[in-house]
């Protein structure tokens, strides 16, 4: 069984994909072990043939989709392959680096955190749009006053779970409003959420960017469902498992290994 399952949800992204898919098998992260499962959405730009040509190792798993189903589907779809102890999330379109997820998985690996989002700065270099990140601290602040939390960014892609808690969670969003019904089911659960930063560098439109303003109704949308509903996991500790033994090995790997600022 691996420590980290990593679930690529990949859509029309074939001028990235293949520096995507390097990067990550060439990232060394502070865990024993990881694999890779890669979601084909249904792509009709090349990609899904791209995929089908390569010969990956035995860490990677490359999982079809008939026709497009949303980035929701395709995390879920990953996470029924998913076999590592903690699951995440690296979208295939090179704004965050594979390394950026070294400062994640420390807080679960040494005990202090159950769940861990990696938060971006949106500095001026590497921000989208000026009404993007405005959107993105209103989603955010949409689930603070629902929620009664402090989160600073819950549209991040960098969230790390517990995989069996991942799998109890009961997400059925299907498209970008499943990053915010994560972190509204976790809330709702009581499961606390540990926040640190990561660098991140957005693309632009014409270089394929997807989120949009629609996409940001349906997200307030999503919070107000899950906070209606009174369906709740009650047993979410049953699946945080305890941490692993924090070697000499894994603490040596922390101070090597560190993220990667994208430009």
């Amino acid at each position: 069984m691996p420590d980290l399952s990593i679930i690529v949800p990949i859509y029309n992204e074939r001028a990235t994909v293949a520096t995507a898919v390097e990067q990550l098998l060439a990232a060394e992260l502070p865990v024993l072990s990881y694999e890779v499962v890669l979601v084909d959405d249904g792509s009709t730009d090349g990609t899904r043939e791209w995929l089908r040509e390569q010969v990956f190792p035995s860490s990677v798993q490359l999982v079809l989709h008939d026709h497009n189903r949303g980035k929701g589907a395709a995390v879920r779809t990953g996470l029924q392959h998913a076999s590592g102890t903690y699951a995440t999330i690296l979208d295939a379109d090179l704004e965050y680096a594979p390394e950026s997820l070294t400062p994640l998985l420390r807080p679960l690996l040494e005990g202090d955190a159950q769940v861990v989002y990696g938060v971006r700065g949106f500095e001026a270099h590497s921000a989208f749009s000026f009404w993007y990140v405005v959107g993105n601290k209103a989603v955010s602040l949409a689930a603070n006053v629902l929620f009664n939390t402090w989160l600073s960014d819950i549209m991040t892609c960098h969230k790390v779970l517990p995989t069996s808690l991942f799998r109890a969670l009961n997400l059925r969003e299907r498209g970008f409003a499943f990053e915010a019904e994560i972190t509204a089911r976790l809330a709702g659960s009581g499961v606390r959420i540990y926040e640190v930063p990561v660098t991140y560098r957005a693309r632009s439109r014409e270089d394929g960017k997807k989120l949009t303003a629609a996409d940001g109704v349906r997200v307030l949308g999503t919070l107000v469902r899950c906070r209606l509903d009174r369906r709740v996991l009650r047993n979410a500790q049953a699946h945080v498992p305890a941490p692993p033994e924090l070697t000499d090995d894994l603490r040596a790997r922390f101070e090597r290994v560190q993220p990667v600022a994208r430009r």
